[in-house]
């Protein structure tokens, strides 16, 4: 298992909720939940990149990217109320889906499998939230570079098959700003663009230019994959 939320419950609760997961292809641009609708199933990603993302009037908002690190409505379903985002397949990949009655009654058995849920649904939490606050209190830059690393994290990878055109829409942005600050970017070695694709050449030289908000985002992950739980929102 890649997904780290499955890595980490015991071998004993992996077992049981073994028997509930089925493996599901993440096609682009596949609609996995939308919002104020019932969910069928909660997905574990291994491998892809999923947007979360609030979309009103014809616009798009993106709180959070998920990959391997997460599963798609666990906070919905440790919540108990009707998601509120939609879930959209942005880099193909694959999954282990399970219905959310099985997941229930499995969190409800094994709290073990619960409170890695829980952690993450922590974590993520802070994730949507600081990205509402960064997109008020960062330059453009700086959330370029955050959303950057962000994703190929998610991914664990240094290509990312990605679009101006989404960079711009999701993070408000024009896209003439989008692609200038992308040309500065590899104009430093910090990245190449190629056609719908970027690659990361100087990670940690790209991290230094992205807000605060990628420290804090990324931190509160790993703090949930380890013992603490996650950080507060800060501006």
């Amino acid at each position: 298992m890649k997904n780290s939320i499955l890595a980490r419950i015991s071998l004993q609760d992996l077992a049981a909720i073994g028997e509930y997961l089925e493996p599901f292809v993440l096609r682009e641009r596949m609609i996995l939940h939308e919002p104020r609708k019932s969910l069928d199933h909660i997905y574990f990603i291994e491998s892809g990149l999923v947007s979360l993302r609030i979309v009103a009037a014809g616009s798009i908002l993106e709180t959070a990217v998920i990959g391997y690190h997460g599963a798609v409505g666990a906070s919905s379903l440790l919540g108990g109320h009707l998601p509120t985002h939609q879930s959209m397949v942005l880099f193909p990949g694959s999954a282990h889906r399970i219905r959310v009655e099985d997941l229930r009654r499995l969190m409800t058995d094994r709290p073990g499998v619960r409170e890695q849920l829980s952690r993450y649904a922590q974590a993520l939490s802070l994730h949507s939230a600081q990205a509402g606050l960064c997109g008020v209190r960062h330059n453009r830059e700086k959330r370029l570079a955050c959303w950057i690393c962000l994703a190929s994290d998610a991914v664990d990878a240094d290509v990312l098959p990605i679009t101006h055109d989404y960079l711009s829409s999701v993070l408000g942005l024009r896209r003439a700003g989008v692609t200038e600050t992308l040309i500065r970017f590899e104009g430093q070695g910090l990245i190449r663009k190629m056609r719908g694709v970027l690659q990361l050449d100087e990670r940690k030289s790209l991290e230094q230019k992205a807000c605060s908000c990628y420290k804090l985002i990324s931190g509160a992950y790993a703090t949930c994959e380890s013992t603490g739980s996650a950080m507060e929102p800060m501006l």
